[in-house]
């Protein structure tokens, strides 16, 4: 049975929104809590949350799951810093993971589904990443082998993991996830998508 880590990305503080999206409910569920049980019900083992602004009220919300809440205080500095204390802390649970599924708690298409296929098509590919293409781009969820660990260690504080699955796209496995261009940044979105399901 391989074995995949799963980050999470929860530590910015929904500037746009007004307060925090980790914990705005979708379908009875919070947005944080939504990615972990799709991480688990994926078999990730090391589930690795990065938290950041009001880690305290997000923390609370991971208490009845496996997941290991990672603080990054240096959050304000950007997602590449939080992308770091994510690998190194899934790395440092699970020294023998062979690769990490990258996700965000604000796309609320997210689904276990969507997981299994990032780990299914890895296996079919044999490539080093698998990234969810949407809207003309490629981006997260986005599954990276133990090949690109360093990469992601060594992401500026201000870039994301696109830079890296875009910087080679001989070794990237697509995945077409459209739901993935819907994601919750202000009230604004919040309110269509929960018009909507």
């Amino acid at each position: 049975m391989q074995k995949i880590g799963a980050v999470i990305l929860a530590a910015g503080e929904s500037s746009r929104f007004g307060r925090p999206k980790q914990l705005v409910q979708f379908r009875g569920t919070s947005l944080v809590r939504r990615a972990v049980d799709a991480a688990k019900d994926a078999n990730c083992s090391a589930i690795v949350v990065v938290l950041g602004s009001k880690r305290e009220q997000i923390e609370r919300e991971l208490k009845e799951t496996d997941a290991i809440a990672a603080e990054n205080k240096d959050w304000r500095r950007g997602i590449g810093s939080s992308i770091r204390v994510g690998v190194e802390s899934a790395v440092s649970q699970a020294p023998d993971v062979e690769a990490i599924v990258l996700l965000t708690c604000d796309q609320p298409s997210l689904k276990t589904d969507t997981i299994e296929r990032l780990i299914a098509t890895r296996e079919k590919t044999k490539k080093a990443i698998v990234a969810s293409s949407y809207s003309e781009t490629l981006g997260v969820p986005a599954l990276f082998d133990r090949s690109c660990f360093q990469e992601l260690l060594a992401l500026d504080d201000e870039t994301g993991a696109k830079v890296i699955i875009l910087s080679n796209r001989e070794r990237v496995a697509e995945l077409l996830f459209p739901e993935g261009k819907i994601d919750i940044d202000t009230a604004a979105d919040y309110k269509k998508l929960t018009a909507q399901s």
